[in-house]
């Protein structure tokens, strides 16, 4: 396996009043800009202020425990360049960050991702026919592709998704003849002589605008939403239904998928994750809660009830336990970016299958195999629940997924090797190579080996990226966003 070393660490916490509207303001214009790049002795002062404001933000962090529960993270996601990248967290925000441009003065910077765009998605709501509550927290992001200057991204709670614009605007018009500099109405008497309207440039402002806002089409809570290859068309997914939008027309959509049954105290099993095959627009593949998946051809009816491919692992009678229903729950399924293979995550292994073979999975890949032998006591603390995600990296041979500790797993396909590494602040500092952790279970530890008795379960990553091209990760751990990239020699 390649080694890894720590670009840096955010916080995904906004102090008050940093953000204000819908905009947010990104620099300076840019001959300012090119000013700075040439002047070593504002380089300087800058580095200082960074160095300062880095030193002020962990300490306050640390030591007055600023971050509360609608700091953490909920989702992180690349654009399909890899150029931005998106989280959001259970207060109903999305940050979005730009990776900078390598600058000959600082090639060291290659692949930092700095605060592009921050921006309130969706608000806490109360669905007074039901008297429930809904809940303002992002459960996934979707980018659509570039087609224009500006960015779109789909963002989802549990009830409403919403597509955003993300766009620029470094110039602003002026010389307007019936309204004055400060935007007032003139009096059309004063007015003698005609003015040509005319571009200023201005700042950098990147601007978040909501565009269409698709709600009222779910019962139950929404857990995923997938684009699909046509760019036209996207499906989302909840606990027993999966309905199919058109990314233009807000008011309808079409139900492709439901499996409730006529008496709800039949219901055996629920929709977990589902996502579009990644070059064929009819087809798509949902994992159920009985650690099943189903492949779907929408050209096959209206309705895919009725599934096309059925993927299911036999159990070994020996190995049944209370637990074994739990922990085969499928907490996320991804196509691989060739479209062969699927790659699905329970509580405890990652799977790789084959399109071509359903009976049982290609490659099978154990997470944190030591928590067998404590299941009982992560039923008691609900840790059995968590929801891990699992991610492809560019060329589909690594395979990535977190665990418990911070800990990260990483499992290369051809070598079949693995490794378990760690996001902390410790390890956190730039272009510090993060050093493989080992877990030992009974007997001797070693002094690198960490048991499994102290591990913390407060400590999870459940959510993970990677950069479509390039060997760059981004993990979240609570509140925390760490961005790491493969050893630049």
């Amino acid at each position: 396996m390649r080694e890894w070393s720590s670009g840096y660490s955010r916080q995904q916490w906004s102090a008050p009043g940093e953000v204000s509207g819908r905009a947010t303001r990104r620099g300076e214009t840019g001959e300012s800009r090119r000013q700075e790049e040439t002047d070593p002795a504002m380089q300087a002062s800058q580095m200082d202020e960074e160095i300062d404001t880095r030193k002020i933000n962990n300490s306050f962090l640390r030591d007055h425990n600023y971050a509360t529960e609608a700091d953490i993270i909920s989702t992180v996601e690349f654009n399909p360049t890899g150029e931005l990248l998106a989280t959001g967290d259970k207060g109903g925000r999305v940050v979005v960050f730009q990776r900078e441009q390598e600058s000959k003065n600082q090639p060291h910077r290659r692949g930092e991702y700095n605060v592009y765009s921050t921006f309130q998605s969706h608000e806490p709501e109360f669905d007074y026919l039901k008297s429930l509550e809904i809940e303002e927290k992002i459960n996934k992001i979707r980018w659509l592709p570039q087609q224009n200057a500006a960015y779109f991204l789909l963002s989802t709670n549990d009830k409403t998704v919403k597509l955003w614009k993300i766009s620029e605007r470094d110039k602003r018009p002026e010389g307007y003849n019936l309204k004055d500099e400060d935007g007032r109405i003139r009096d059309p008497s004063t007015i003698t002589a005609l003015r040509v309207p005319v571009l200023q440039p201005m700042d950098l402002m990147v601007e978040a605008t909501p565009r269409r806002v698709f709600s009222n089409a779910h019962t139950y809570h929404i857990n995923s939403i997938s684009v699909n290859s046509d760019y036209e068309t996207y499906m989302s997914t909840d606990d027993l239904r999966i309905n199919l939008w058109n990314l233009e027309i807000t008011n309808r959509s079409f139900n492709i998928v439901d499996i409730k049954p006529a008496n709800m105290e039949e219901l055996t099993e629920v929709i977990t994750a589902a996502e579009f095959h990644p070059h064929q627009c009819n087809t798509f593949v949902y994992s159920s809660s009985k650690g099943t998946m189903r492949l779907c051809d929408m050209r096959a009816s209206a309705l895919c009830d009725n599934h096309s491919k059925f993927f299911e692992e036999p159990e070994d009678p020996s190995n049944r336990s209370f637990f074994s229903e739990i922990i085969s729950s499928i907490s996320d399924v991804k196509f691989s970016h060739s479209g062969r293979y699927l790659m699905t995550r329970d509580y405890l292994t990652v799977k790789v299958w084959d399109l071509n073979m359903e009976s049982k999975p290609l490659e099978t890949y154990q997470v944190h195999d030591y928590l067998r032998s404590k299941l009982c006591s992560l039923y008691e603390n609900d840790c059995i629940f968590d929801k891990f995600e699992c991610v492809w990296n560019g060329s589909d041979s690594v395979i990535m997924t977190g665990s418990y500790n911070n800990f990260f797993r990483m499992f290369d396909r051809n070598t079949k090797r693995d490794v378990t590494l760690e996001a902390s602040r410790e390890n956190s500092k730039p272009r510090a190579v993060l050093k493989p952790r080992k877990v030992c279970v009974g007997g001797k530890r070693r002094k690198d080996e960490i048991s499994v008795d102290s591990l913390d379960f407060s400590k999870k990553i459940l959510h993970t990226a990677w950069h479509p091209s390039e060997n760059i990760i981004a993990v979240a751990a609570t509140n925390n966003l760490y961005i790491f990239q493969d050893k630049v020699n």
